[in-house]
């Protein structure tokens, strides 16, 4: 995470105000993604396509909310984690439109998330830690998944996210808890990526060649060697993303 809202300004709590609050998990929390990098990492290209040229994002009409249809997985809705809304006085801007997807991890020390409740509270702290140290309106990222596979609504879908920096505009973020640069993910969170991001991508009509990680649109290490390997794979042919975007588009 490296991206504050566009031009947003509001309260900052110091340190000594969010540990009376109970919200410091240690100086990545207030980080999150990771390690920065000073390059933008290369993206492997898909098989078969010609190296991509710079994509231009033209603003379109966003349709009214409808809730994303996920037969198989765990959705748990926002309320579920938080009783917070968008924060008050704070700039955020509309979506207009999906167009890419861009997938994180958090980075932070690894814990073990030992059920809903511990779950939540890791979400909330994230949250919190964007709002009163960034000033940001809400969480970054768009969806949440954990380590069992369930899948956590985060920022509203048809608002702009603050995940990636300069890159937010018409990008939903998806957020695998962990940090894999030390840690591998889960076979649940793993398969409820595929499956979700291939509903995304379906719903909003995005090509698998604009799904992508935080480090190949951004000068970060997110989302963590291993996770990153995964994402290489699955976007591969014959990966599980690669067919479900077959499917999504075939003729």
């Amino acid at each position: 995470m490296d991206q504050a809202e566009r031009g947003t300004t509001g309260p900052r709590l110091g340190r000594r105000e969010l540990i009376g609050q109970g919200l410091v998990l240690g100086t990545l929390l207030l980080t999150g993604c990771g390690s920065r990098r000073n390059t933008v990492a290369a993206r492997p290209p898909l098989p078969g396509s010609a190296a991509p040229a710079p994509a231009v994002f033209s603003a379109v009409p966003q349709p009214a909310p409808v809730p994303v249809e996920t037969p198989g997985l765990v959705v748990m809705k926002r309320a579920q984690w938080t009783r917070s809304g968008i924060a008050a006085g704070v700039p955020i801007f509309d979506m207009n439109g999906v167009q890419r997807i861009t997938v994180h991890h958090d980075g932070m020390p690894p814990v073990a998330l030992r059920g809903e409740q511990e779950t939540a509270r890791r979400i909330e702290s994230i949250r919190a830690s964007h709002v009163n140290a960034r000033g940001w309106a809400d969480i970054g990222y768009h969806y949440v998944i954990d380590p069992t596979g369930r899948v956590w609504e985060g920022r509203p879908s048809w608002k702009q996210g603050a995940h990636v920096k300069d890159q937010n505009e018409h990008n939903i973020g998806v957020l695998v808890l962990g940090n894999f640069d030390v840690q591998r993910p889960t076979p649940q969170a793993l398969a409820s990526l595929d499956q979700f991001i291939g509903v995304l991508m379906q719903r909003h009509r995005v090509t698998l060649g604009r799904v992508y990680t935080h480090r190949e649109i951004g000068q970060s290490a997110c989302p963590g060697v291993n996770l990153q390997q995964y994402m290489n794979r699955t976007r591969a042919g014959g990966g599980r993303l690669a067919m479900a975007a077959s499917r999504n588009f075939r003729a």
